[in-house]
């Protein structure tokens, strides 16, 4: 396991030119070194909870609420019939009040809040601490607040920058390579969203997933204090585990993958292919590699005349129209 590579803090045109277009991920540090949040959790965690404290609306948000037998980690139950954990909605300053309540509980509960939306519950949070690399990226600020917890190994669908703002955490990741060796979860069936390893990398059970001892030489790790931040791509796996009693994280997902991107065009593969005979599943991979994978794919219809290129034409918003309504009309059909 090697340590992710760190960077100087980049403009918003380095970011794009350098660091997205190397499809790897990245530490910042200090990127968020100014923000009063940040400040307060350095000299406080408490201090920190004051400024969710003053700041939330009182709107609910989703919490997940593990026992203190789970140790802060948030799966499936061991016959896989459900999760190991509860869902609540409680706003955000009554987590906070509880989080500080808990903080000297030996063995605590597992609690966070995750991915709430800043703009609906701490508004004045977010106007005071901006993050400028992003204001060009469409992205939506999230809170996750919380206290030892784990989130387990997953993907993201949308590029992700990750602010630590108070507490420790400590990010393990995967390259999409890594994906044979992850032993992947229920694809439909998830914890959170998206699917995840079922290996725990904390304590990985190489008996029952020997496969995985090849992902952990593949493994990158990153120790992030406040201020920090990381850059993850979509599709890398990444594993979050925070340390401290409160804990509180910004992230800005964007780039969104539009109507699902490839994952749900991976599960409709499935439906469609993988159990056809081999020499079928091979005409397909040639399909595939014609009119998605080659680096030339975008130029598959160029021997016909624009108004004739249909849906294997080259990006535009009317082909991608036509692709929705092409494939609406196939599902729909009897």
């Amino acid at each position: 396991m090697t340590p992710v590579d760190e960077i100087a803090i980049p403009d918003a045109a380095s970011f794009e030119r350098d660091v997205r277009a190397a499809f790897r991920p990245v530490v910042m540090r200090g990127l968020a070194a100014d923000w009063p949040l940040v400040a307060a959790g350095e000299t406080d965690a408490n201090a920190a909870l004051d400024l969710v404290l003053q700041a939330d609306t009182g709107l609910p948000a989703d919490v997940m609420v593990a026992p203190p037998s789970e140790a802060g980690r948030f799966f499936y139950t061991p016959d896989m019939r459900g999760f190991n954990f509860r869902r609540e909605q409680m706003t955000l300053a009554a987590l906070a009040r509880h989080l500080r309540d808990i903080a000297d509980t030996p063995h605590p509960i597992g609690i966070y809040a995750g991915a709430a939306e800043i703009a609906r519950h701490l508004p004045a949070l977010g106007a005071a601490n901006p993050l400028p690399l992003v204001a060009a990226m469409e992205a939506t600020a999230r809170i996750w607040l919380g206290n030892a917890t784990q989130v387990a190994t997953h993907f993201d669908l949308s590029d992700n920058i990750a602010v630590v703002a108070a507490g420790r955490r400590r990010f393990t990741l995967f390259p999409p390579a890594a994906t044979p060796e992850l032993y992947v979860g229920p694809l439909n069936i998830t914890l959170a969203g998206q699917p995840v390893s079922m290996v725990d990398p904390l304590a990985p059970d190489h008996a029952r997933y020997p496969r995985y001892a090849k992902a952990e030489g593949l493994a990158q790790f990153a120790e992030l204090e406040p201020g920090d931040a990381i850059y993850i791509p979509t599709l890398w796996w990444h594993h979050v585990a925070a340390s401290a009693p409160i804990n509180v994280l910004v992230n800005y997902w964007h780039n969104d993958a539009s109507r699902g991107g490839g994952f749900l065009a991976l599960v409709h593969a499935m439906l469609a292919i993988r159990e056809q005979p081999a020499a079928q599943r091979a005409a397909w991979r040639t399909w595939f590699d014609h009119f998605v994978f080659d680096e030339q794919a975008g130029d598959a219809a160029a021997h016909l005349p624009p108004h004739a290129q249909g849906v294997n034409g080259p990006a535009s918003p009317q082909r991608d129209e036509q692709i929705r309504r092409f494939i609406l009309q196939v599902l729909g059909s009897p």
